[in-house]
Order: C-alpha cells, then sequence, then structure tokens
C-alpha cells in the first residue's frame, strides 16, 4: 500500500484509536470499563462483568425502542411501533441468552467471585428499572386506542382480521410481557444452579423470593383475555 493509499484510509474522526471504528464505538473507553488479569480474584470476573454489562446495553436498547413505540402509538403509527416492538422483544431475547454463560461457571468458584460483588444485585439494574418505569405507559397508548375504536379487549381479538394493526400490537405487547418474564425466570434459574435456592442473595434477598417475583405480569390483562377468548368459545360449542 503506498502512502497515498494509506492516507486515504486514515482515521477522520475525532477522539482516541487507531481506527475510525475503533474511535465510533469508542472500544478504548469500553473495554476499560472491565477489569484487567491483574485485578481479577477469580479469571471468571470477566465472563460476569461481560455479560451483565453487555445485558445492560441490550436493555437499554429495549426500553428506548419501547419508549418510542408508545410514542407513535399515541401518534397513532401502529405500524411503526410494531416494527420497534419486534426489535426491543428480540433485543430482550438476546440477554436471555446471555444467562446461559453464566451457567458455565462453576459454583464453587463462583463464590470468590461473589465475595467483591458488594450488595450488588440484579434488582439495581438500571435497564430493568427503565423497563419498569415504560412498559406501562405503552399498555395505556393501547388502550387509548382500543377504546377509541370502540373495541374490548375480547373484540381486538375476535375482530382481529378488521383491525389487524391493532390485534398486532396486542400479541406484541403480551411477547414483551412473555419476554421479559422469561428473562426473569431464567435469571432465577441461574442463581439457583449457581448458589442455590435456600439462600440469602448478595442484598440479602431470599433466593426463593425471586421464585415467587417471576410469576408477576406486567400486563396481566392481556393474559386473561386468553382465558376469556376459550370460554367464549366454549360457549359457543
Amino acid at each position: 500500500m503506498t502512502t497515498t493509499d494509506a492516507d486515504e484510509f486514515a482515521p477522520i474522526l475525532e477522539g482516541p484509536g487507531a481506527s475510525d471504528y475503533e474511535r465510533y464505538l469508542r472500544t478504548d473507553e469500553l473495554l476499560s470499563l472491565q477489569k484487567t488479569p491483574d485485578e481479577w480474584v477469580h479469571r471468571d470476573e470477566l465472563l460476569f462483568q461481560t455479560v451483565h454489562q453487555a445485558s445492560e446495553l441490550w436493555l437499554r436498547h429495549a426500553w428506548m425502542e419501547v419508549e418510542e413505540a408508545t410514542r407513535l402509538v399515541e401518534a397513532r403509527d401502529l405500524a411503526g411501533a410494531i416494527r420497534l416492538l419486534q426489535r426491543a422483544c428480540a433485543a430482550v431475547k438476546y440477554v436471555e441468552g446471555f444467562m446461559e454463560h453464566l451457567e458455565r461457571m462453576s459454583p464453587w468458584e463462583y463464590q470468590e467471585v461473589r465475595r467483591v460483588l458488594g450488595h450488588g444485585s440484579g434488582f439495581d439494574s438500571p435497564g430493568f428499572r427503565e423497563i419498569r418505569r415504560v412498559s406501562p405507559p405503552l399498555l395505556d397508548a393501547f388502550d387509548a386506542v382500543r377504546r377509541e375504536r370502540g373495541l374490548s379487549l375480547v373484540e381486538v381479538y375476535t375482530l382481529g382480521r378488521e383491525h389487524e394493526d391493532l390485534y398486532q400490537l396486542a400479541e406484541l405487547l403480551t411477547e414483551w410481557d412473555e419476554r421479559v418474564g422469561v428473562w426473569r425466570f431464567r435469571h432465577f434459574k441461574v442463581v439457583a444452579r449457581v448458589i442455590g435456592e435456600d439462600v440469602v442473595g448478595t442484598q440479602g434477598t431470599p433466593v426463593e423470593l425471586l421464585a415467587g417475583l417471576i410469576k408477576n405480569k406486567m400486563y396481566p390483562e392481556l393474559w386473561r383475555v386468553r382465558t376469556e377468548l376459550t370460554e367464549l368459545a366454549n360457549e359457543r360449542d
């Protein structure tokens, strides 16, 4: 490669890094957020930090998509909201998949990592906190459109082909609730597998309490309507 060629592809963005890829993604800063080998109490700290830091990035992406989807529903752009909610659901599915990596840790060796976590707990996850914040307004926006069309929740389904966009939106709200619920379930199972079910977590919370929390739903009415539809179908038989 000539000097001219090298100059042609030299970085043009501001910031540290040998390439525009590194400068745009701020990889120096990003990778510096993880402990270095000489700081580890056990090498699995790298795995633990990678899973949780990556999870927070994807959760941020997910809740921001939900927040914008809510704005689009309020603006009656249901097609745009559907597109973003599909992306949000996929993002949480990725986070759920990350849980598998934590199960690759030795339960005994993890005890070394656990000693340096302080009172760190999944309850303090910024991503999860934001998910809880943005999810109720999404249902409120959906209900406003439903009432505007003069439909009960049952009718959103029984007349679904006449209101395809609203039906698809209802199903994506259900999927969003399901994806968050499955992620919380996987979190509980990972905790139980690594430290046990009959112990207290890093913030003084009994692990068994997590089992009860995973039953909570963000949109219980969207789950109850399934029962109502089954009962309605049975009445017609």
